[in-house]
């Protein structure tokens, strides 16, 4: 089976998230008949995106946790998507970490790619913003030697994200 981890930005706008959408389903549908999984962190943007996405082909799910309290890390109005995501999930992996920071969204990632066949990035080719941003994600990735696909639409641009934001 194969698994195609997920990593991408937050904050997406409704046209942006559409395309997303569109995209993951394109590169995934291949895919569904032989079944196939999807690992993601469920953060709010992308990784939710494509997890609905995943679900919708009929594609195993598979959640990581950076760290205990990693649900109230979340956008209050993205935590309902976060729960029903994580009731979804056919396997959730947890990382024994005491509080969500940079550091321990970063060894999710690495867990995630380590885990991947392949990885679908949501990515407008930038430098991350702060350490375990997409583009480190991404970076890790090709050190590893996973196949990167990566979605943006053509001539968007990211939203400002909020201070402390890392993607």
């Amino acid at each position: 089976m194969v698994v195609v981890g997920v990593t991408g930005h937050r904050g997406l706008t409704g046209d942006q998230a559409r395309y997303v959408a569109a995209q993951a389903r394109r590169l995934l549908t291949p895919l569904a008949d032989a079944g196939f999984a999807g690992i993601t962190c469920l953060a709010e943007g992308a990784d939710t995106i494509v997890a609905d996405v995943i679900l919708a082909l009929g594609g195993r799910l598979i959640s990581v946790i950076p760290a205990d309290g990693y649900r109230d890390f979340q956008p209050a109005a993205h935590r309902r998507d976060f729960d029903r995501l994580l009731r979804c999930s056919a396997e959730i992996r947890r990382q024994d970490r005491p509080t969500p920071d940079l550091a321990s969204l970063m060894a999710a990632s690495r867990m995630l790619v380590d885990a991947s066949d392949r990885i679908i990035a949501v990515w407008d080719g930038r430098p991350a913003r702060g350490y375990g941003g997409t583009a480190d994600v991404v970076d890790y990735a090709r050190r590893r030697r996973r196949a990167v696909e990566i979605i943006w639409p053509a001539g968007a641009v990211r939203r400002t994200p909020k201070p402390g934001a890392e993607d």
